[in-house]
């Protein structure tokens, strides 16, 4: 898989990961084609996977390699990242007051953003995992945009990983979204349609993101702490809470910690 990427420039390789990481959303989706309803013990179980996915990836994919790449900096190794990560995760809490949006598992009347009971159910569960998916989108596109400054194999084989972390914890977005408008009576293919669409973001952030940070090399650090902190957010705010808010705490946080223990393994084993 390296040496078939290798023949590509960092952003169309930033792309075609994130089709990837698209398609693991279908696939998610594609469910709604099998059964009308998910059983809420399994979705919670795979929310709790999807954000010890998104914690692990944040650190060794992201915050760890800011930490690196910033040694020699003049006012302390640690200032990239930790501005980069506060930076992402206020820019995240912004977009999630101003975008309207719905987490899975909860009522309508507790939609947030601008005017958000006036947009259908529908809309605002997929505006909400679109939420999720742009600092995943940023994350993979940023990683790919460090191999313009010099990256090495290891370093591409690292941003395949996160690639394939993000796409795995992909799955269950799809599922989140598609699985409770059909259980409201959605259409099979309309069910499907918008819990894919919601992973559409992704390749359209991944370019941004590498573009970014292939023409300006001083900017890796804090973008891929900004990453990192933007996913964190996202991961607290909305990921955990949603995987216990129907009381299976235990078991979503055994979920939580596989999810962290693979993407670590992932990370350390193959970047």
């Amino acid at each position: 898989m390296v040496s078939f990427f290798q023949q590509f420039n960092p952003i169309t390789q930033a792309f075609f990961a994130t089709l990837f990481t698209w398609a693991m959303t279908a696939l998610g989706a594609t469910l709604v084609f099998a059964t009308k309803t998910i059983n809420q013990r399994l979705l919670d179980s795979m929310l709790g996977f999807a954000g010890g996915v998104m914690i692990a990836a944040s650190y060794w994919s992201l915050l760890g390699p800011a930490i690196e790449m910033s040694e020699n900096n003049a006012i302390g190794a640690w200032f990239p990242a930790a501005f980069g990560f506060l930076l992402g995760g206020v820019f995240l809490w912004g977009i999630d007051k101003i975008l309207p949006h719905l987490h899975p598992n909860t009522p309508i009347s507790e939609a947030e953003g601008i005017h958000p009971k006036e947009r259908k159910r529908s809309t605002l569960l997929v505006l909400a995992i679109t939420l999720h998916n742009i600092p995943e989108g940023l994350a993979v596109g940023i990683a790919f945009g460090a191999l313009a400054n010099g990256g090495t194999e290891a370093s591409l084989a690292g941003a395949l990983t996160l690639a394939i972390g993000i796409g795995i914890q992909n799955f269950p977005e799809g599922v989140a979204v598609s699985m409770p408008l059909r259980g409201e009576g959605m259409s099979r293919r309309k069910s499907f349609f918008y819990g894919q669409f919601s992973g559409m973001v992704e390749p359209v952030a991944a370019v941004i993101g590498a573009i970014a940070v292939s023409f300006i090399e001083p900017l890796l650090p804090y973008a891929l702490s900004f990453a990192a902190g933007a996913m964190i957010f996202v991961v607290a705010e909305e990921v955990i809470p949603s995987s216990q808010e129907k009381g299976n705490k235990d078991l979503a946080c055994i979920s939580l910690m596989i999810g962290f223990t693979l993407m670590m393994i992932l990370d350390v084993a193959l970047g």
